[in-house]
């Protein structure tokens, strides 16, 4: 993994939960192009649902610190047998097309390999298509899986109707 990028820990959660919730939703998260606040409304998690899944088996949390020692950058991970998932690829918005998506990404392709995943696989809004495209330049395809868009009604309220596609990349 890259210097920059390692497995968050519990003590991560409150700049994980602002980081998530700053760079999906509301006015901050318009600053970059990754956000979601014109599809949702509501939070995107809180810090006992990021407890919560940092308690589950096989699942990591690798976070992006800049050189001042400040998280500005994650990606959820979770392995299913020979695949692992990633969701929730977050950068700061201010910060975002510098690279650290991609770098975030190349750790999640390596920390899956070294935990021998054969193929990563994610879901992602199926109307986010720059999003869509730039996980295609990156080598991921579309399966022609959809999946219907879930919602915790306790963060979430969705603005239209949504679903999922899942896309996937060898390893």
């Amino acid at each position: 993994m890259a210097m920059n990028i390692s497995k968050a820990i519990f003590e991560d959660i409150p700049q994980l939960e602002i980081l998530i919730n700053n760079a999906y939703r509301g006015e901050q998260s318009k600053k970059g192009w990754t956000t979601e606040a014109d599809l949702l409304d509501g939070k995107r998690t809180d810090a006992d649902a990021l407890k919560k899944i940092m308690s589950q088996p096989g699942v990591a949390i690798l976070k992006y610190c800049n050189d001042d020692n400040r998280l500005t950058g994650c990606v959820y991970l979770k392995k299913n047998f020979y695949k692992m998932y990633l969701g929730m690829l977050t950068v700061s918005p201010d910060l975002q097309a510098r690279g650290i998506g991609k770098q975030l990404l190349k750790a999640s392709e390596q920390y899956a390999k070294e935990n021998k995943c054969d193929a990563i696989e994610m879901t992602v809004i199926s109307i986010r298509h720059e999003l869509i495209a730039w996980y295609e330049r990156h080598g991921y395809f579309k399966t022609g899986e959809t999946r219907p868009f879930t919602v915790d009604p306790k963060f979430v309220k969705s603005k239209q109707p949504l679903e999922f596609i899942v896309l996937e990349k060898s390893l």
